[in-house]
């Protein structure tokens, strides 16, 4: 992973995903914040009033984190529970919160790899997966919870330039019945996976997962 996590590093720009304008708050779904171990967020619209009215100031945020974030928000989904004896909670990309139809931009030159309407509660929804290269090394980037149209007029293999229109943040609940958010992520390898890719992993895989998912401030680099 040194090798594209330094590529990346060294890049001198890359386009802005979200252009919205608005400033950047950091947001913690971990234990630490102790306001989640009082709250049931299992209705995607009590959760989604507590990000944008109560975290985000009536929506006068942008909000941003959760990469390497074991979170506690995934309790009350069976999509990360199913497994009992390794439920996931340690989320690998980066969320960032704000309005739904927020458009959203290509961050360098790609190939569509792949996309899907990964339709179950909890889930992406609707994704689509980015290949990339940079001085030869290939990689991928993931979107997730999109607009349903965001998906149309896609096939694998389009040519996508870095700051062109890529998709949109979907409502709920056709984005996997969440608040607004794009869930961005890095991945080194895509093995078999379309349209998909682990997002959440189990804390005993955490090292793996970490090292085939480099950090998105890598190419995001927003200051909050």
């Amino acid at each position: 992973m040194a090798e594209l996590t330094e590529l990346l590093r060294q890049h001198p720009a890359f386009s802005a995903i979200v252009q919205n304008g608005k400033p950047y708050c950091k947001l913690d779904f971990t234990a630490g914040n102790a306001d989640l171990l009082t709250r049931d967020l299992s209705e995607t619209r009590d959760f989604s009033d507590y990000v944008f009215h109560e975290l985000l100031a009536g929506n006068a945020y942008n909000g941003i984190g959760g990469y390497g974030e074991n979170r506690v928000i995934y309790r009350h989904r069976k999509h990360f529970t199913a497994d009992s004896e390794k439920p996931r909670s340690i989320h690998l990309g980066v969320d960032i919160w704000t309005d739904a139809g927020t458009p959203l931009y290509a961050p360098l030159d790609a190939t569509v790899h792949s996309f899907a309407f990964n339709n179950h509660y909890g889930d992406y929804g609707p994704t689509i997966i980015l290949a990339h290269e940079l001085d030869g090394i290939p990689f991928f980037t993931l979107y997730g919870h999109l607009s349903l149209n965001s998906l149309e007029g896609l096939f694998e293999g389009k040519t996508i330039k870095a700051g062109e229109d890529l998709a949109a943040i979907g409502p709920y609940p056709e984005n996997g019945d969440w608040p607004p958010h794009l869930h961005f992520q890095i991945i080194r390898n895509m093995g078999d996976y379309k349209g998909d890719f682990p997002g959440v992993c189990h804390a005993a895989d955490r090292d793996y997962y970490l090292d085939l998912c480099p950090d998105p401030a890598l190419i995001l680099r927003i200051s909050d």
